[in-house]
């Protein structure tokens, strides 16, 4: 069977005949379930092997969607970035591996997700023939009693989730114009599923991104022209491009390269840097633009101001509704970032920093005129603030919450660099983690932190306990472990955090203390245990900090962390790069609660008695 096939429109179709899907980038294949469930790909390839991560959830719910078998549904495969993003790149990736290790590893690195949009089979009965409204309603019924979620959640480790639906198309489109989505899809809401066939009765409108390139070469053969731009001080070639010129406008083109271009071979002319157009797109990818279609002629840029971090901005635009001032301003001078740097690099950590600050009181330290330089705290929220974000009041303190990425893009634009969160959200007293603070007497005694790590990570092994570290963004480092909400109290973490602390000092007292008073520590590493309680704060992951390093609070990997470690490689592009390639190390930290609160009780029941 293949999928229904969509067709394109530049049109937002309106009207009470439709409703509107959010359009991931991924790989659209069926699931069919019989004895066993097979991921079939639009070419009829079987895509099981590729993704274990979802076979391995779909045997979780076997028993309870066994009633419902044979079953048959269309979705896609997606990598989400967030709730309507896919990383294509990563999903087309995942489908070409071919080593059994390179496969479980990406798969507990880079985990993807099944979005189920279609119900075709519901035990053993063709549904096709039914209105796309009818099938969606038995859809969302079967979802509900199998413990498949009803809304996408790129957080939420159930690897199969039904997709959501909209009857606002405007609403939709602007949620994702605001997070970077490939696009919409518009169906009406009597059609039936028709297999292979492409139809009006469901279309999909794209979210193009807009790059300015440099034209570089023309081949006369295939009519096609080069887009480049410049990294560092050499040309790079990002696009070929034909489609989406007019007649007039290929003319123009192909007469300036043929008077004033260098003819190569084969019919290939070359021009020097001279003048720029602006390319539609949906993505970069393999080193080449995805999509590309002439949008206009840009003859007001000059060829220098086409970078290559130009063009990843403008593949990442910032929403409309965060006003950017000054986006040239430098923020981290001594190694080149400017504003704009900044809130790319802000808005890449977003899917993962939110994790955290959600729902958090936020403290925060502005630098107004960049790092390093004059600093100020911040907690107390302005009278005025946009619509799209949230404040709660909390002892008294009118707070900002940072719930989402414009309210992200908003505080970074006023140069709030250090994000600063208490253990717990506002919902709950009671901490959702337990951290420890390992702080050496300077940068140059790093390795005091890497031992203590070391060590904790020993005993915690030993209690069963799940813990993760990061960085702290400039000389030291802390461990997280992970407990579920409303559960254990600051009073009960404190007995525990002591206990341990104690112990590891008892055991090594040259090289850790416990002494607050610096003048007393004498070289030593600081266990800080007390800043674990109701009020305190600790940097949130990812979180810039204020020294001219750019240095991030880094999550890493436990096998990261040995005496070869520096801090100083955490800074912001080094840390763009290591999400592309490892992942992130946090990811799987509210799945591991479960198993830490049975530990901790087992300990804390020791400790009392």
């Amino acid at each position: 069977m293949k999928p229904m096939l969509l067709t394109q429109s530049d049109e937002i179709p309106s009207g009470e005949d439709w409703i509107y899907e959010t359009k991931y980038d991924g790989f659209r294949c069926i699931l069919e379930w019989v004895d066993e469930p097979v991921l079939i790909s639009r070419n009829g390839k079987n895509l099981n092997p590729h993704f274990p991560e979802i076979l391995d959830y779909l045997q979780e719910i076997k028993d309870q969607i066994s009633s419902y078998l044979p079953l048959k549904v269309d979705g896609e495969l997606v990598s989400l970035s967030n709730n309507f993003k896919s990383q294509f790149s990563v999903v087309q990736l995942r489908g070409r591996l071919k080593s059994q290790n390179s496969i479980n590893k990406n798969a507990h690195q880079f985990p993807c997700h099944y979005v189920v949009f279609d119900l075709l089979e519901r035990k053993g009965e063709d549904v096709t023939n039914l209105e796309l409204i009818e099938r969606k309603e038995l859809l969302k019924e079967l979802c509900g009693s199998v413990n498949i979620p009803t809304s996408i959640n790129y957080e939420d480790k159930r690897r199969v989730q039904l997709i959501d639906d909209f009857l606002d198309a405007s609403k939709l489109w602007t949620i994702i114009k605001i997070h970077n989505g490939e696009g919409l899809i518009a169906k009406k809401r009597k059609s039936t599923w028709m297999s292979g066939t492409r139809t009006t009765n469901w279309l999909k409108i794209k979210n193009w991104f807009y790059v300015t390139v440099i034209v570089t070469k023309f081949d006369k053969k295939n009519g096609y022209f080069t887009g480049a731009v410049y990294q560092d001080d050499a040309l790079v070639e990002v696009v070929l491009f034909r489609h989406g010129l007019k007649e007039e406008e290929f003319n123009v083109l192909k007469k300036l390269f043929e008077d004033s271009g260098t003819k190569l071979k084969n019919e290939v002319w070359e021009l020097a840097p001279s003048f720029c157009v602006e390319i539609a797109c949906i993505d970069f990818l393999g080193g080449m633009l995805r999509e590309p279609r002439f949008h206009t002629f840009k003859l007001n840029v000059e060829p220098e101001e086409c970078t290559w971090e130009k063009m990843l901005h403008q593949l990442k635009p910032i929403p409309e509704s965060v006003q950017i001032t000054h986006p040239d301003k430098p923020i981290f001078q001594s190694i080149g970032i400017v504003k704009e740097d900044y809130l790319y690099y802000l808005q890449s950590v977003a899917p993962l920093m939110l994790s955290f600050l959600r729902n958090r009181p936020l403290t925060l330290i502005r630098y107004p005129h960049g790092v390093p330089g004059e600093s100020f705290y911040q907690k107390s929220s302005p009278e005025k603030v946009p619509d799209f974000v949230s404040t709660a009041f909390v002892d008294d303190t009118h707070f900002i919450l940072c719930n989402n990425i414009e309210t992200l893009l908003w505080l970074g634009n006023q140069l709030a660099i250090e994000f600063h969160i208490p253990f717990q959200p506002i919902q709950t007293v009671y901490p959702t983690e337990i951290v420890f603070d390992l702080d050496p007497p300077s940068v140059d005694e790093f390795s005091l932190a890497v031992e203590a790590a070391l060590q904790l990570k020993a005993i915690f092994d030993q209690f069963e306990l799940k813990s993760f570290i990061k960085t702290s963004g400039g000389k030291g480092m802390q461990i997280y472990i992970p407990i579920p909400k409303d559960t254990f109290s600051y009073e009960q973490t404190g007995l525990f955090t002591k206990f341990v602390c104690d112990f590891l000092v008892e055991q090594n007292p040259k090289w850790f203390t416990i002494e607050r008073l610096k003048k007393n520590r004498h070289n030593k590493l600081y266990l800080d245990y007390v800043q674990h309680r109701e009020g305190k704060t600790i940097v949130a992951p990812y979180s810039p900090r204020g020294n001219a390093q750019g240095l991030i609070a880094t999550p890493l990997h436990w096998d990261e962390v040995n005496r070869s470690l520096k801090p100083q490689i955490f800074s912001i592009p080094n840390v763009l790069a290591r999400i592309k390639e490892q992942g992130n190390p946090f990811l799987p930290f509210r799945d591991v609660v479960v198993e830490n609160e049975q530990s901790l009780n087992k300990v804390l029941q020791q400790l009392q008695h």
